[in-house]
């Protein structure tokens, strides 16, 4: 932007942790930065940060504030760009939260293309299960595998997002094949990650909960993703994550009348504002565009996913 505000100097401080770093970040002393920052509350006549020696917090007024400075810096930023450009291009840094192993396997083999098209623009991909704060974390924008409930946030649903019931084909050999959804209790081992129990199954019944019994405890996804391929249990995966290998028969479809919840699905999700970011704007396009409604990731399952729901039995 043009000129260093007091609420850019406000907003750098929330996001980069520090009036240290923030100062780094903008070439300004900390004593500078501290001096605006005490300014700017002085005009305001509220505290905006709780300052401690080893770090800042905001005050009740401050993320109220907060929420709405960088509303405000982002459509100036904007506005800016569509003069000097003539058009919305995505320049600066894109700070961006993804799920781990969606990051790993959809979204960096494609970054080369990404920041080819766009090479005024850098990337800071962070991998994290974690459920983080957009606005208070300072990111652009997060992917989120989930089924959305109302927010202050803005979603774009990129993909439909489709989980199975699925094993190895040895745990098979040595278990059998499950035949009922109360055999997945009785007779069989299911994994789960501990943030993932119970599964929620739509079936011919309507909604059934299915408790995990499984020997491997871990907040991992990718633990039991690593078990199930070792033919330790049962597991309910996203078809994302498990595409080639039920496409090459190291995983089998189980119960395919049931999968899990269809209002599940891939959502860009990012602070509501007037006036998108066109940092943001694109990489949204661009996810949109390598998705879609039929994702590359479900090529060759097309039959099950056209599967009709097993008649009830008469």
């Amino acid at each position: 932007m043009s000129n260093l505000t007091d609420m850019e100097i406000f907003a750098r401080v929330v996001s980069a942790g520090s009036m240290s770093a923030a100062g780094r970040e903008m070439s300004l002393s900390p004593a500078v930065v501290s001096k605006r920052i005490r300014r700017l509350e002085e005009k305001l006549g509220t505290r905006l940060l709780q300052r401690t020696t080893r770090q800042i917090a905001m005050t009740e007024a401050g993320q109220g504030f907060y929420e709405r400075v960088i509303a405000i810096l982002a459509s100036v930023e904007e506005a800016e760009t569509f003069v000097s450009r003539g058009s919305a291009k995505a320049r600066g840094n894109l700070k961006v939260a993804v799920p781990t192993s969606f990051g790993r396997l959809h979204i960096a083999p494609h970054l080369g293309t990404f920041l080819t098209a766009n090479p005024d623009l850098s990337v800071n991909l962070d991998l994290s299960d974690d459920f983080v704060d957009i606005v208070g974390d300072g990111y652009d924008l997060a992917i989120r595998i989930a089924e959305l409930s109302d927010s202050s946030l803005v979603a774009r649903r990129l993909a439909p997002v489709h989980r199975i019931l699925c094993a190895s084909p040895a745990y098979l050999e040595k278990y059998g094949t499950p035949e009922t959804i109360q055999d997945l209790t009785d007779t069989h081992v299911t994994l789960a990650a501990t943030n993932q129990d119970p599964w929620r199954l739509a079936g011919p019944e309507g909604i059934e909960t299915v408790r995990t019994q499984s020997p491997v405890k871990t907040n991992s996804n990718e633990v039991v993703r690593e078990c199930l391929l070792a033919g330790v249990g049962i597991a309910l995966r996203s078809t994302w994550d498990i595409g080639p290998e039920l496409r090459d028969g190291k995983l089998q479809i189980l119960l395919p009348e049931y999968r899990a919840s269809k209002d599940v699905g891939l959502y860009a999700v990012y602070p509501s504002r007037q006036f998108l970011p066109a940092k943001v704007r694109v990489f949204i396009d661009f996810l949109a565009g390598l998705y879609g409604s039929s994702p590359y990731w479900d090529a060759g399952l097309e039959d099950w996913l056209s599967l009709p729901k097993r008649a009830k039995a008469s």
